[in-house]
């Protein structure tokens, strides 16, 4: 397919594209953030359309991987950050944690520990804990996730190991 008639095929499945991402996000400024996403990923890889797939299909799949990834984004966000704690009334933790000497220092014993992991456990074990799936990381490392959970395992191991002495 040329790059003339990729052009077209695009702007003929824009209006298609706008009504399925409306339908997907619920939102008019969130389904045009996923329009232009999807249009400027298929712009990036033209090279990879078969031109015997249906455009409009190929198009679709684009999007709605777009979405996934965008929710699962959200999703680990809201995981981390829990936007329905009231800030203000937080109980102050007064044993251990970080409002203690002593908690302050266990937390940077235990990020030390981390620090101190072989290279090809501590990577995906810092992914991990930052709220990648074991798919992510090995796509992300480029190893089996096989290897990835074996990897965690070991880093967990050996992390209690270390850090026997702080129970």
């Amino acid at each position: 397919m040329t790059r003339t008639q990729f052009q077209s095929n695009l702007q003929e499945v824009q209006e298609n594209l706008r009504r399925y991402a409306l339908k997907l996000t619920q939102d008019t400024n969130d389904a045009d953030d996923l329009v232009q996403d999807t249009s400027l990923r298929a712009l990036t890889h033209r090279d990879k359309f078969v031109s015997d797939i249906n455009f409009k299909g190929w198009m679709m799949t684009i999007m709605y991987n777009i979405f996934l990834n965008n929710q699962d984004r959200v999703e680990r966000r809201r995981k981390i950050f829990d936007t329905t704690v009231d800030i203000l009334n937080v109980p102050l933790v007064t044993e251990g944690g970080y409002s203690t000497p002593d908690g302050a220092m266990n937390i940077r014993e235990i990020y030390s520990a981390i620090d101190n992991l072989s290279e090809h456990t501590r990577t995906p074990f810092k992914m991990f804990l930052s709220g990648y799936k074991y798919s992510e990381i090995a796509e992300k490392i480029g190893i089996p996730e096989g290897t990835v959970k074996s990897r965690i395992f070991f880093a967990r191991k050996a992390l209690q190991k270390s850090l026997r002495d702080m129970r």
